[in-house]
């Protein structure tokens, strides 16, 4: 007997560009299980990945690109390559890909792009005063570094595109070590399937357009800033007290002070994005013996 999945139909062919890699896997895999015929390109081998190849290859964009309705961008260089990579190499493959790519897929008639940013583009604003940055998509960004700049630039060629468009600027989801994870998915940092949900609802939302935080859930509300900078611990315990029960338990640090937190009302709103990984999803899945 054939499966639901089996009896309909997809719900049109996207492309995921970077899709060997951890955001790009992961986005790859939601799409694919919301019903999309999912196209994976990407300079690695890896489970989603169809097309292997560099997209700075006008034939490999083509050949990604063939009969797809929706592009997902999550490929570029990132902020560990800083430093390690020559700033031209940044425009190259961060900005001047962005925008063939866009080109190509425009002429080959795509109806819809989700680009993959970064709540690094921030930058400099990111630096408190005398209180947290409540970060959301009205705070300026001040780009630091060849890796702010160049996906600013993405983000604002995406903007100007042809074809509907919508830009995430995904907050920190890389691997790290449990007690740094946990401090960060307080107030800065998201889960990847997390990410990969808030990728499924922008592709299927066709007329939300715009640019958005995907973060959290975190525990704090705008009024708390000034607080969070004074003692961030205080803050903690009237809004998370079994959190804070819990870091101690593990010998893991209460933070005294935050910088910032990410506010990602505005794509709830736009979208429906509800993360559910968040710091007490963590302390489960390790308290189980789980691995974050």
């Amino acid at each position: 007997m054939s499966t639901e999945r089996e009896r309909r139909a997809p719900a049109g062919v996207v492309v995921v560009t970077g899709s060997s890699g951890r955001v790009g896997s992961a986005l790859a895999a939601a799409l694919d299980a919301a019903g999309w015929a999912v196209r994976g390109v990407d300079r690695t081998p890896g489970r989603w990945t169809g097309v292997v190849g560099d997209l700075r290859d006008r034939p490999v964009r083509l050949a990604a690109l063939r009969s797809a309705d929706i592009v997902v961008h999550a490929a570029a260089l990132h902020a560990p390559h800083v430093g390690r990579v020559a700033d031209a190499e940044f425009r190259a493959v961060n900005v001047d890909v962005t925008a063939e790519l866009l080109d190509d897929a425009t002429r080959l008639g795509a109806r819809r792009v989700l680009y993959i940013s970064s709540t690094s583009v921030y930058g400099h604003a990111l630096v408190p005063n005398d209180r947290a940055v409540w970060v959301n998509e009205q705070l300026t960004p001040l780009p630091r570094d060849i890796y702010d700049e160049t996906k600013l630039a993405a983000e604002a060629l995406v903007a100007a595109c042809a074809v509907s468009s919508v830009t995430l600027r995904i907050a920190r989801c890389f691997p790290e070590p449990l007690p740094v994870l946990a401090g960060h998915l307080l107030h800065r940092a998201v889960d990847v399937a997390d990410v990969a949900a808030a990728g499924v609802l922008a592709a299927a939302h066709a007329t939300v357009t715009g640019t958005f935080n995907i973060s959290g859930p975190h525990p704090f509300r705008r009024e708390d800033c000034l607080a969070l900078h004074r003692d961030a611990g205080a803050v903690l315990a009237d809004r998370v007290p079994d959190v804070v029960a819990a870091f101690r338990d593990r010998g893991w640090p209460v933070p005294g002070r935050l910088d910032r937190v990410y506010d990602s009302t505005a794509a709830a709103h736009a979208f429906g994005y509800r993360p559910v990984r968040g710091i007490r999803r963590l302390l489960r899945d390790t308290a189980d013996g789980r691995s974050a």
